[in-house]
């Protein structure tokens, strides 16, 4: 039985986990905010939050802000474990890089049943993150969607463990891996250049420059 007045398509689940990734981020949650995400127009987006906030599943009484109701995060919990369960099984099973799964979960997320997600989930052993490191919902029970600093923010002459990395950007997954920056790394911020210029990093003996964007999507805490 159908629990939403809305039919859940896949454009209505990748708003509702659009939506969740960007607060999980602690980014505003705008109507343009969502089209950049999405690359569809801001009227487009429009029309549909008017029909999720009609299902009752966003809520925008606080002015432009949109936030997930509960029954909406429920649902977006549950598209945003499937995908990232997906991005899993590709790396550890099928053989994909880290930086090639974002685009193939994106279609697969849609199309898995609740028994073959389980299927998978059994598989993989119960995984509680994926190769970017983005905590995989349980599927009852809490979840806590929050990032750590980034390692944009981190102190010269600090060690730092990374946990997290944002998956947006497959070029960027791929410099970052190549200098062997992913989820358990601990690097030492070695200096921090002025004026906006680059952060140097030392990875396994070797040192790496990152500009301000590149250290913006690596995510972690001190070690």
């Amino acid at each position: 039985m159908q629990c939403c007045e809305i039919a859940h398509t896949e454009a209505v689940e990748d708003y509702l986990r659009t939506i969740f990734k960007l607060s999980g981020r602690g980014l505003p949650v705008t109507t343009s905010a969502v089209a950049e995400q999405l690359g569809v127009s801001p009227p487009t987006v429009s029309a549909m939050l008017k029909r999720l906030e009609a299902s009752e599943l966003i809520d925008r009484s606080g002015g432009r802000a949109i936030a997930l109701t509960a029954h909406g995060d429920r649902h977006a919990a549950g598209v945003t474990r499937r995908h990232r369960l997906v991005e899993t099984f590709l790396v550890q099973v099928v053989g994909f890089g880290w930086d090639e799964v974002h685009a193939e979960a994106d279609v697969l997320e849609h199309a898995i049943s609740e028994r073959l997600e389980e299927r998978i989930d059994d598989l993989l052993g119960h995984p509680t993150h994926d190769p970017h490191g983005d905590p995989i919902p349980p599927r009852t029970g809490e979840h806590v969607e929050s990032w750590a600093a980034a390692l944009g923010s981190a102190a010269e002459g600090s060690r730092f463990r990374v946990q997290r990395v944002a998956d947006d950007d497959s070029n960027a997954l791929r410099y970052l891996a190549d200098r062997g920056i992913k989820p358990g790394t601990v690097l030492e911020v070695v200096r921090r250049e002025p004026f906006g210029g680059p952060i140097w990093v030392m990875v396994e003996a070797r040192s790496h420059a990152l500009g301000p964007t590149l250290a913006d999507l690596v995510h972690g805490e001190t070690a």
